[in-house]
């Protein structure tokens, strides 16, 4: 049996138990066949058009697990595309890509450009890299094994360099800090900015995207993009230029089911009033049914990673805030195109005992969240004695005036 057949044989099998049982297989490579196999299943779930190629070859799984997924590298193509029409003149432009790794963002992002140039450190991966674009038919690619600085300084003036610097230092730990990262694009961005008319930078999702931004310094930010699969922040990703020719601007993005959900905000300034109308009571310890409002909603996890939740009070007549420090809404009737998750409430209860016992009564199971609350969510559950999961949400969170507010909810079927 070849290593071909193995792994197509075996392509959905767990690999550990491959491990065990197959080691003793004649002719078969059975390292690199593991290798291929966890590859191919990963790329399953991150890079679907990539699992779909057969002849597609995987490095080892630390590279996999750090490489972009296809949803997000499309998203930066789609970027890059619209910038196209304004700056670029397709049949003579030019794409560097000075952190190539596995070359998913590149494959993706090449496409757009008449030639497009993938830089790597790692012979293997270039190797690897080399051999994929042939396999995914994109003929427009230079291979050159490289460090970035050094590339950098000789190459010819792009219109387009993109860099993912390596968040693990030498040890293989995590890092997240700018300066941190290699190559340390801080220190290479004079020459960057003069080599290419726009830097693509992708950094960690964990990064304070304000630091990052006064790091690369604020006169030469054109775009930051907060980028979320499935509210599951993802990327911060930040576009330079050292000709700027209109103003900056903050995306906040959330992809879902192949759609993108995007608002679209300025970086730097306020462009909404500041003055966030507040659910108000004049009982901390008692709520008015009447009063309580008909849904609750919850921003997608790239609005709430930038924190600009005032300027959704200007955009979504009608929405109120709960709190300063709640960053949940609410509202009389649905704001169906709000860019988060929504919910219908169904009851409103304080902490009361009494009140608490009523409210829940006939509810077993619930997704607890809090916000801003005394407890965590585990201390809730435990004191509400709730089973997790089900179709019942609890928000629980505190008030204007300070009272601890349990929201119990449903979620409304179209979430972003």
């Amino acid at each position: 049996m070849k290593n071909e057949e193995f792994i197509k044989l075996h392509e959905r099998d767990d690999v550990r138990q491959l491990a065990l049982k197959a080691h003793s297989l004649e002719g078969i490579d059975l390292p690199y066949c593991l290798d291929q196999i966890a590859g191919r299943q990963m790329a399953m779930r991150k890079l679907p058009s990539w699992a779909a190629v057969d002849s597609i070859v995987y490095p080892p799984h630390i590279s996999m697990e750090q490489c972009s997924s296809e949803p997000t590298a499309l998203y930066k193509n789609s970027v890059l595309d619209r910038l196209h029409s304004s700056l670029f003149t397709l049949h003579s432009s030019l794409i560097i890509d000075l952190t190539g790794g596995f070359g998913v963002d590149f494959s993706f992002m090449s496409r757009g450009f008449s030639k497009a140039v993938y830089v790597e450190r790692q012979q293997h991966l270039c190797d690897v890299a080399r051999y994929n674009f042939g396999c995914l038919v994109l003929d427009n690619v230079e291979v050159v094994c490289d460090e970035a600085e050094s590339y950098l300084a000789s190459c010819t003036k792009a219109d387009v360099i993109y860099l993912d610097p390596a968040r693990r230092d030498i040890h293989g730990a995590k890092t997240y800090a700018i300066s941190d990262c290699t190559p340390d694009v801080i220190t290479l961005l004079p020459l960057l900015l003069k080599k290419s008319r726009l830097v693509m930078i992708k950094l960690s999702p964990m990064l304070d995207w304000r630091k990052a931004v006064a790091d690369l310094g604020e006169e030469n930010i054109v775009e930051v993009h907060i980028v979320s699969v499935d509210n599951e922040c993802k990327e911060l990703l930040i576009i330079l230029s050292s000709v700027k020719d209109s103003s900056s601007s903050l995306y906040c993005v959330n992809i879902s089911n192949a759609s993108i959900s995007s608002i679209n905000l300025p970086l730097f300034g306020q462009s909404s009033s500041g003055k966030c109308q507040f659910v108000r009571q004049d009982k901390p310890d008692m709520l008015d049914v009447s009063d309580v409002p008909a849904f609750l909603y919850e921003p997608n996890a790239s609005i709430m990673k930038a924190g600009c939740f005032d300027i959704l009070c200007d955009r979504y007549p009608g929405l109120i805030k709960i709190a300063p420090n709640s960053h949940l809404f609410v509202s009389d009737t649905e704001i169906s195109d709000f860019p988060g998750r929504i919910f219908s409430i169904k009851k409103t209860t304080t902490m009361n005992k009494k009140e608490l016992r009523l409210a829940l009564a006939g509810i077993t199971s619930a997704n607890i969240a809090t916000r801003n609350f005394p407890m965590s969510v585990a201390e809730l559950r435990k004191r509400l004695k709730l089973k997790d999961g089900g179709d019942t949400y609890i928000f629980a969170t505190t008030d204007n005036n300070g009272a601890h507010i349990i929201y119990i909810c449903a979620k409304q079927s179209k979430n972003k």
